[in-house]
C-alpha cells in the first residue's frame, strides 16, 4: 500500500531538516501508529504524505500501490486515495459544509472519471454516515467548521473520510481536544472504515487513542527517524515507561 523510502524532509528554502531518513512500510488493511516526543517529525510526514509544499524532500520516495507519488499535486494525490485528517481542521467562513463536502466528493469523482453523483444520491450517502457519527444534519448547513467544537470538527472530518472512501488515511493528532465521548464517536467512525483494502497510519501523544483504535503496528519516530517498531504492546511500554529508554538504545 505505502512505502516511505529513506525519506529526507527539510522546510522549504531553508536548511532546517526535519526528517532524516524515514523507512516504513504500510500493508494494505494494516493499522500503523506512530508515536513521538514533540518536534519528532510527526505531523511533518503526514503533510508530506498529503503533498504539503512546504517542506522539500531531499532524498528517498513514497510510493503508493508501488508508484512514486512525490510528482503527484495533493488534488492528484487525493483523487488517487490519500485522505490527511487535520490535527486542528481548517475553518472555511461562507461555505455551508454541505457544499463542500458535493464540491470534494464530485472532484474525486471527475478526476477518476466517474458521473458525478446527483443531489438526491449525494443526501442519501450524506444521511447515512451522518447517522452513524451522531451528527445533526442541522450542523452540516453551517460553514464548514466555523463555531464548530473540537469534537463536531473531528467528526466532520471523519464524515468526509467516510464519504470519500479513500484507500490511505493519516490521521494526524486526530485525538487533540476531545474529551471522551467524542474520542469513543470518532474512534467508532474509524474503525467502521477499517477493512482488507484501507490503511491507517495513526499519528498520536498518547496511548489512550490506541487504546479505542488498535494498531496493527507502533512505530517511535524520534528526530526524524524511526527508532524502533512493534506490536501494539510497544504503545503500552511507552505509555508506562516514556521515551527515554528507547531513545537511549538508539543512541
Amino acid at each position: 500500500m505505502i512505502e516511505i523510502k529513506n525519506l529526507h524532509v527539510k522546510i522549504a528554502d531553508t536548511d532546517t531538516k526535519i526528517l532524516n531518513g524515514v523507512n516504513l512500510t504500510i500493508k494494505p488493511g494494516e493499522v500503523a501508529a506512530i508515536m513521538g516526543p514533540n518536534g519528532s517529525g510527526k505531523s511533518t510526514l503526514s503533510y508530506v504524505l498529503a503533498g504539503k509544499d512546504d517542506y522539500e524532500i531531499t532524498e528517498g520516495d513514497i510510493l503508493f500501490n508501488g508508484e512514486s507519488i512525490l510528482e503527484m499535486s495533493p488534488d492528484e494525490r487525493a483523487a488517487a486515495g490519500v485522505f490527511l485528517a487535520f490535527q486542528y481542521p481548517l475553518e472555511i467562513p461562507g461555505v455551508p459544509t454541505m457544499n463542500f463536502l458535493k464540491a470534494a466528493m464530485n472532484s474525486q469523482r471527475k478526476a477518476r472519471g466517474e458521473a458525478e453523483m446527483t443531489t438526491p444520491e449525494f443526501i442519501k450517502a450524506v444521511k447515512g454516515e451522518a447517522s452513524k457519527l451522531g451528527i445533526d444534519m442541522v450542523m452540516l448547513k453551517r460553514a464548514l467548521n466555523v463555531g464548530f467544537s473540537g469534537g463536531e470538527k473531528k467528526r466532520a472530518e471523519i464524515l468526509q473520510m467516510a464519504l470519500l472512501a479513500p484507500k490511505f488515511c493519516v490521521m494526524d493528532e486526530t485525538d487533540s481536544g476531545l474529551d471522551i465521548d467524542a474520542l469513543k464517536v470518532v474512534s467508532e467512525g474509524v474503525n467502521a472504515l477499517r477493512s482488507p483494502e484501507r490503511s491507517f497510519l495513526v499519528i498520536t501523544h498518547y496511548q489512550r487513542l490506541l487504546d479505542h483504535i488498535v494498531p496493527d503496528t507502533v512505530h517511535v519516530l524520534y528526530k526524524g527517524k524511526i527508532i524502533k517498531s512493534g506490536g501494539k504492546e510497544l504503545a503500552l511500554e511507552l505509555e508506562e515507561n516514556g521515551y527515554a529508554d528507547i531513545i537511549g538504545e538508539a543512541a
